[in-house]
């Protein structure tokens, strides 16, 4: 999953609706946001698994009859 960073006017407008929140909300709250920096290396993706070749069973010829047929041909434009 990816990060996102924010200014502190955002932060700011956060913390403006959050301070209305009650003392165990806070902290579960505050649990939480810290369980979250606890990064897990098993959700890393190894950039070597994204590399590879086409494997299939099927003749190229016979993949490439597929993605003709499967094209869709419209000529007719529409009038305003």
């Amino acid at each position: 999953m990816g990060s996102l960073a924010i200014n502190n006017k955002t932060l700011d407008k956060y913390f403006g609706f959050l301070r209305k929140f009650d003392n165990s909300s806070k902290k579960r709250l505050i649990i939480k946001l810290t369980e979250s920096l606890d990064y897990n290396d098993e959700n890393k993706a190894d950039l070597k698994s994204l590399f590879g070749s086409w494997e299939d069973s099927k003749d190229s010829d016979f993949i490439i009859k597929e993605i003709r047929d499967s094209r869709i041909e419209n000529r007719d434009i529409e009038k305003f």
